[in-house]
C-alpha cells in the first residue's frame, strides 16, 4: 500500500511508516493505543468498502466524529481513497452541518457511535450515496434512506491494494470556516500545499519517531492537520485530549510525557486562571506552538517558565494560507521589545511565502506603516469552494515588480513590518473603527486592558454594533477579583478619552467557538437588547 504512484501527498509519510515501522504507535485516544499498522488495515477496509461501492472515483468523503478513533481513521481511509476528508462538527446547529454536506456535494459519509443519533435529523432532504457505521449495525440506521455500510461489512472487507492515484493539485480536504461573519466558506486544500507546509514544518522542528504529539484541535479546525500529519509523516505518535482532559491539561503532558504541544492561546489563558500554568510543571516538552489568535505576551512568559525545557512559538495562519505561513520563536529577553499592544509577533513568512502589506485601495504602503497582509505562495488554496465571487474578492492578482504580477491571498488582517524584518499582527481590518469621528483601534483597548495583572481576556467592541461610526466602545474582560473603577482607571491612563470603554462587562469565562477562540459574536449577541447612557464627550 506504499504511495508508489503519486510522488508526495499527504498520505505518504504516513504509508511510508505503516510499512516500515507496522507496530509503532500512531495515535492514542481514550487511552486506546492503535499502531501504523492497525490503523493502514483499518482505514485501507473503509477505502476498499468506499470504492466498491461507489459509482464513480469517491471526490469528498465526510467526516461526522468527534475525536474518536473513527474519526482519525476515517481521515486516512478518505485519503486512501483518493479522497479529499471534509470533517463535519456534531456540536454545530444540525441546519450548519446540513447545508456543509449539500455544498460539500459529499460521496460517503463514514458516522461515529458518538454522532449517530443525530444523523437523521442532519441528512434530512440532503442526499448522499453512502454512510459507513464502523461501529453500529445497519439497523439502527432505518431511516436514513441511502445504501448503510455497517461494522460487519466492514469488517469483512478486503484491505485495499492500489490506491487511486493522487496529483500535488488534487484537494486533500475541504474545510468550512466558522461563520463568524457570515455564512460558513468552503476552503479547500490541495495536496501540493499540504505538502510544502509539512516539509517545511519538519526542517524547523525535526520531529523524530519518539515525539508525542498533543491533539487538542477539534477536525474542522485546520490546526488539527498539522498535530495527526506532522507526527504521522515522521513516524510520531498522537495524543487526542477529550474536553474533559483540556481543563488540565498539564496532567496530561505529564502522564503522557509528550514532547510536541500546539492549541490556541485561549486554553493556556485558561491555565492561568485556574493557577495551574505553574513553573517547571510540564519538563517533558520540547516544543510548545500556539496559533489561531493573538498571543498574549503573559500568556508566553508563563508557559515559557512552565514549560523550561521547550521552545516557544506563536505560529499565524489562515486556512486559506494551509494551517500557518507565519512564526516567531519567543525569545524571554529579546522578544518582548518586539511586542505591540501586549501580543507577541506573528514573525516571518516561511520559506516559499511572500507577504505585501497594502492600503484599502490595494497600493504598497510606505515602509513602517500598517497596512492590510497579503500573501502567496505555495501554501496558497484554489480559492473558495464554488465561490468565485468571493474567490476574486479575497485572491487577487498584485505587482511583485515592473513586470511580474504574483496571486496574493488578502488576509484582512493589519499588520506592520518592523525594521528587524519581523510582522507584528495590530488586529483585523474589521477591527478598526470611528468613535466620535476619531480613529480607535479596538486591539489597543484591549491590551490596554490587559495591562492589568488581574485582567485574563478582553474584548472590545463599538457600540452599536455593526457599525463602523460607533458613538462608544464597550468592553467584556475576564479574570481574577475584577472591579471595573480599577480597570477604567488604568485604561483611562494609556488611552484617549473617546478610547476608553463606556462600559466593561465582567464575564467568568469568555465563551469560545468550536474551535477554541474566544467567540467574538456569542459577545455581541449579548449586547444586542442593551440600552447605553449616551456616550460620554
Amino acid at each position: 500500500m506504499l504511495d508508489r504512484t503519486d510522488g508526495k501527498s499527504l498520505r505518504t509519510g504516513f504509508l511510508r511508516h505503516a510499512e516500515l515501522t507496522p507496530d509503532a504507535p500512531a495515535v492514542v485516544v481514550r487511552g486506546a493505543t492503535r499502531s501504523y499498522g492497525e490503523l493502514r488495515e483499518t482505514a485501507g477496509r473503509w477505502a476498499n468498502a468506499i470504492l466498491g461501492a461507489a459509482r464513480r472515483q469517491p471526490q469528498r468523503i465526510g467526516l461526522f466524529a468527534y475525536r474518536s478513533e473513527v474519526s482519525y481513521t476515517g481521515t486516512l481511509a478518505a485519503l486512501f481513497a483518493g479522497a479529499a476528508f471534509v470533517p463535519l462538527n456534531p456540536t454545530f446547529p444540525a441546519d450548519k452541518t446540513r447545508a456543509m454536506i449539500a455544498q460539500a456535494g459529499l460521496d460517503a459519509i463514514i458516522v461515529d457511535k458518538t454522532c449517530a443519533p443525530q444523523v437523521s435529523n442532519v441528512l434530512e432532504g440532503v442526499s448522499i450515496p453512502m454512510l459507513l457505521t464502523p461501529e453500529l449495525s445497519s439497523p439502527e440506521f432505518a431511516s436514513v434512506s441511502c445504501p448503510v455500510i455497517d461494522a460487519d461489512a466492514l469488517r469483512g472487507t478486503a484491505v485495499a491494494g492500489k490506491l487511486p492515484a493522487l496529483t500535488a493539485d488534487d484537494v486533500a480536504y475541504l474545510l468550512f470556516t466558522s461563520g463568524s461573519t457570515g455564512a460558513p466558506k468552503g476552503v479547500p486544500v490541495t495536496h501540493g500545499n499540504a505538502v510544502h507546509f509539512m516539509e517545511v514544518m519538519s526542517q524547523r522542528y525535526g520531529i523524530v519517531a519518539n515525539d508525542r504529539f498533543s491533539q487538542t484541535f477539534d477536525q474542522t479546525f485546520d490546526l488539527s492537520v498539522f498535530d495527526l500529519f506532522m507526527a504521522w509523516s515522521n513516524g510520531a505518535c498522537v495524543y487526542s485530549l477529550s474536553t474533559i482532559e483540556l481543563l488540565a491539561p498539564t496532567k496530561f503532558i505529564n502522564r503522557n510525557e509528550l514532547t510536541v504541544w500546539f492549541s490556541v492561546p485561549s486554553l493556556p489563558a485558561q491555565m492561568i486562571r485556574r493557577n495551574t500554568l505553574t513553573p517547571g510543571s510540564m519538563p517533558s516538552l520540547r516544543w510548545s506552538l500556539f496559533c489561531g489568535e493573538p498571543l498574549p505576551v503573559r500568556t508566553a512568559q508563563l508557559w515559557q517558565e512552565a514549560a523550561p525545557n521547550s521552545v516557544v512559538e506563536n505560529q499565524y495562519g489562515p486556512t486559506e494560507l494551509t494551517i500557518a505561513c507565519f512564526v516567531h520563536r519567543w525569545d524571554p529577553e529579546s522578544s518582548p521589545a518586539l511586542c505591540q499592544n501586549d501580543v507577541v509577533p506573528i514573525g516571518r513568512p516561511y520559506a516559499g511565502l511572500a507577504a505585501m502589506l497594502v492600503d484599502e485601495n490595494l497600493q504598497p504602503v510606505p515602509a513602517g506603516e500598517p497596512g492590510e497582509l497579503c500573501v502567496t505562495g505555495a501554501q496558497t488554496s484554489p480559492g473558495y469552494w464554488r465561490d468565485p465571487a468571493k474567490t476574486a474578492e479575497r485572491f487577487v492578482d498584485l505587482p511583485v515588480s515592473e513586470y511580474e504580477k504574483r496571486r496574493f491571498y488578502r488576509t484582512g488582517d493589519r499588520v506592520v513590518r518592523l525594521e528587524s524584518g519581523e510582522y507584528v499582527f495590530l488586529g483585523r481590518a474589521d477591527y478598526q473603527i470611528k468613535v466620535l469621528g476619531h480613529r480607535v483601534e479596538l486591539g489597543e483597548v484591549e491590551a490596554a486592558l490587559r495591562q492589568h495583572p488581574a485582567v485574563e481576556h478582553a474584548v472590545a467592541v463599538g457600540w452599536p454594533l455593526n457599525q463602523l461610526s460607533a458613538d462608544a466602545v464597550v468592553a467584556f474582560v475576564s479574570g481574577n477579583s475584577l472591579e471595573e473603577s480599577a480597570l477604567l482607571e488604568r485604561a483611562k491612563e494609556v488611552l484617549p478619552p473617546y478610547a476608553v470603554p463606556q462600559r466593561l462587562f465582567m464575564v467568568e469565562n469568555m465563551p469560545l467557538n468550536a474551535n477554541g477562540k474566544v467567540d467574538r459574536r456569542a459577545l455581541q449577541e449579548r449586547l444586542g437588547e442593551l440600552v447605553l447612557e449616551p456616550a460620554r464627550r
